[in-house]
């Protein structure tokens, strides 16, 4: 059997894909040939990318949503069928995040970030699976390494993206009899992202974090791209249900001393 990464004629959706590792792994599907349909909450940002895709020679469109508001994702994702037909990759990636330690958090930035990273998961799982092509279809959730590793100032994501996981094993056993794949990918540390300037504002910190990464190195939007590449070729026809690390090997190191350092981070914002 002949294996590529030839994307023509598949069509890709990548929710949250206007910036950092989505947009590029939007990118990527496009520059291998697929049609691309992104998502966002702004519009500025979607039509950006959408003249990006088609500078890559990829058919391409766009829509605004927002995945706490399940009504208008479905909405949007049909117009987006209407277009391409069924969906054969889904890219899973709206997600929100902020430092604080629990004694602090409010029950509203708690709840912020539950809905954005796993009702929102929920969400575009329940919008897209009348439109996945059956069989074949691949969905796959961009985790983070607080699903598995604990760490300070990080309760609300941990819980979050925990969750997402357990709806990516969930569903990989409930879709598996119609030929659906779904697959978590857990990017490290990544340049060029609002999450890393969020959690390492400066330059001293982002070399902190790049030493810290047994490879030596900050990931790149490509490297997690390339992830999902695999993950919804032929090469992974016979992988679901699996959490796929894409980090340098730095969720190995139990990410480095990041919990420390978002812990004291935290303790000095809330001592003002």
């Amino acid at each position: 059997m002949a294996l590529s990464l030839d994307f023509r004629g598949k069509v890709v959706v990548v929710v949250g894909g206007t910036s950092g590792i989505n947009r590029g792994i939007a990118e990527l599907f496009a520059a291998h040939g697929a049609k691309v349909a992104v998502v966002s909450r702004k519009q500025e940002k979607v039509d950006n990318t959408v003249t990006r895709l088609r500078q890559l020679g990829a058919d391409a469109m766009g829509f605004t949503a927002d995945v706490r508001e399940l009504e208008t994702l479905e909405a949007g994702l049909q117009l987006v069928h209407g277009r391409f037909g069924d969906f054969d990759v889904v890219v899973s990636g709206a997600a929100g995040n902020f430092p604080v330690l629990a004694n602090d958090m409010s029950g509203k930035a708690f709840k912020s970030v539950v809905d954005i990273d796993l009702r929102g998961t929920f969400h575009v799982m329940k919008a897209v699976y009348p439109l996945l092509r059956k069989p074949g279809a691949s969905v796959i959730n961009i985790s983070a390494p607080q699903a598995f590793i604990p760490m300070k100032a990080q309760l609300h994501v941990c819980a979050a993206k925990a969750g997402v996981d357990m709806i990516t094993r969930t569903l990989a056993l409930e879709w598996g009899a119609a030929g659906v794949r779904v697959n978590s990918v857990v990017p490290g540390p990544t340049e060029g992202t609002e999450g890393m300037a969020r959690l390492a504002p400066d330059e001293n910190i982002r070399k902190m974090v790049a030493r810290s990464v047994p490879l030596g190195r900050l990931g790149t939007p490509e490297d997690v791209g390339h992830a999902c590449l695999f993950l919804a070729s032929e090469l992974g026809s016979f992988v679901t249900g699996t959490i796929l690390p894409v980090d340098g090997g730095w969720s190995q190191n139990s990410c480095g001393g990041m919990s420390d350092y978002l812990g004291t981070a935290a303790i000095r914002t809330s001592a003002g």
